[in-house]
């Protein structure tokens, strides 16, 4: 008799990642979520959520015998990592690090090489991959900076005080994809508080934004703090803008990508 197929049992840390494991026909094999796991809604509805990104319940997350936890490099901490890997017979961790539209393709092909030959899941595990994979690879096509004027944006993702994205980050680089490069000119390297540099207010280079671009998240801007941004940027133009759309990698930088080449074009009006 053969041995019984071993199924992996998937624990997502990150929210873009539980939207890929669903996307990928993965989600009967996803026994843990982030309360920020929130697409698709109606798919994770019984998923059961484990803490936070940053503050994981890691006693309920063992519970829940993971054979396989992802993370990723800027959205969950090292200590939670370390933690996981300290347990007895630990699973594996499975480290996301995209850093740019493109770098979805990679992220899609990590995530087959894990799952997609695996006996224990879905047998069109690999061809969802592969529709993905090619959806992404048509609107990186279709969005090309030299297509768009270049811009100088300030994307804010917080408040009190400000802050906003180093150049290196992934939401500048979606940006950089219609040619719209984000100040400071600054990178803040692989990992750290760097890569997402806070404002003193009064920098001189201010005065040369031409886009001020606020994030529903992780600080949900509204039409209210628009004010507070002109004054910050005196010469720019000040919208509101989904986060989801320019922050969240997996499938979501299909409609992403349109979302990007959809900001450029009214802001050429």
């Amino acid at each position: 008799m053969s041995p019984p197929v071993s199924r992996p049992r998937i624990a997502s840390l990150v929210p873009s990642l539980t939207e890929l494991v669903v996307e990928l026909g993965l989600l009967d094999v996803l026994v843990a979520r982030t309360g920020f796991c929130i697409h698709p809604a109606d798919a994770l509805r019984k998923v059961p959520k484990v803490g936070g990104t940053k503050d994981v319940n890691l006693a309920k997350l063992q519970a829940l015998a993971p054979t396989h936890v992802l993370v990723n490099v800027d959205e969950n901490r090292r200590d939670t990592v370390d933690a996981i890997r300290a347990w007895p017979n630990p699973p594996q961790i499975v480290v996301t690090h995209p850093n740019g539209p493109e770098d979805n393709l990679a992220l899609v092909a990590q995530m087959l090489a894990q799952f997609g030959a695996n006996p224990g899941t879905r047998t069109d595990v690999a061809e969802r991959g592969a529709a993905l994979t090619q959806a992404l690879q048509h609107e990186l096509e279709l969005t090309q900076p030299d297509e768009h004027p270049p811009q100088r944006v300030l994307y804010l993702i917080w408040r009190e005080p400000w802050m906003t994205v180093a150049r290196d980050t992934y939401i500048a680089r979606m940006l950089a994809r219609i040619g719209w490069h984000t100040l400071p000119d600054v990178r803040g390297g692989e990992s750290g508080a760097a890569r997402y540099p806070a404002l003193r207010g009064d920098e001189p280079w201010l005065a040369e934004v031409q886009q001020v671009l606020l994030s529903s998240e992780p600080y949900r801007f509204t039409a209210q703090h628009q004010g507070e941004a002109r004054r910050l940027c005196p010469n720019a133009r000040v919208r509101l803008v989904d986060g989801e759309m320019l922050s969240w990698y997996g499938p979501r930088a299909v409609a992403g990508l349109r979302y990007l080449r959809e900001i450029a074009a009214a802001a050429a009006k």
